[in-house]
């Protein structure tokens, strides 16, 4: 284990079934935890059943407007919904990470909409608050898969940073999965963003626009 890797120990753990709008729905066991490095009230949920080998895993930071209110602004809500079914069809983990606006929290993030609205791109309106342009760090996210027992896990992801600083915290990767394109005429400007300026491994050939 890593310096950096304290020990964090299961809270409490409930079944929750989880509906969409589209009427898909399943039964979630979502677990809560103690000892988490920042502090914050992240939570894992365990779809399907998890077998002997490496399960797959998503690591999705929470988003408001994408998650609950269904803007298009982003692809995080459709990201969210496929996660859900290929977790629970293999049997895995999603990780619901309090990380808003990729670290930045709510109110900062819609700041940084009105930027965007007067043409920055997602990654430039965060600095230009003053922010950064990714704030988030996985340490949690290692801790909570440590102590459900998943050191070993194919990541459900098209961030390579993501795959790159679980590894340092010594969460064994052994494939990255990605997720598909949830392209849209209000997201496309955000979604070529990710890709040129963070090298998400999303094709761009799929794009519109």
């Amino acid at each position: 284990m890593t310096d950096q890797l304290s020990p964090a120990t299961v809270r409490s753990n409930v079944q929750i079934p989880l509906v969409f709008p589209d009427g898909y729905q399943v039964l979630a066991q979502v677990f809560t935890f103690h000892g988490l490095t920042d502090g914050a009230e992240h939570l894992a949920l365990r779809l399907g059943e998890p077998g002997p080998g490496a399960p797959l895993v998503r690591l999705h930071s929470e988003c408001l407007t994408g998650d609950v209110f269904g803007s298009a602004r982003c692809d995080c809500g459709p990201q969210l919904r496929e996660a859900v079914e290929r977790i629970a069809e293999t049997g895995g983990y999603l990780l619901y990470l309090r990380q808003e606006g990729r670290g930045i929290g709510l109110y900062n993030k819609l700041d940084a909409y009105q930027l965007q609205d007067q043409g920055l791109d997602t990654y430039a309106a965060n600095t230009a608050l003053g922010l950064p342009e990714d704030g988030r760090d996985y340490t949690a996210a290692a801790q909570m898969l440590r102590t459900l027992g998943a050191t070993g896990i194919r990541l459900l992801s098209n961030n390579p940073d993501k795959a790159a600083q679980l590894a340092a915290l010594d969460i064994e990767v052994t494939e990255r999965v990605p997720t598909g394109v949830h392209v849209s005429a209000s997201n496309v400007r955000y979604l070529r963003a990710k890709v040129e300026h963070t090298n998400h491994a999303i094709a761009l050939t799929e794009l519109v626009g």
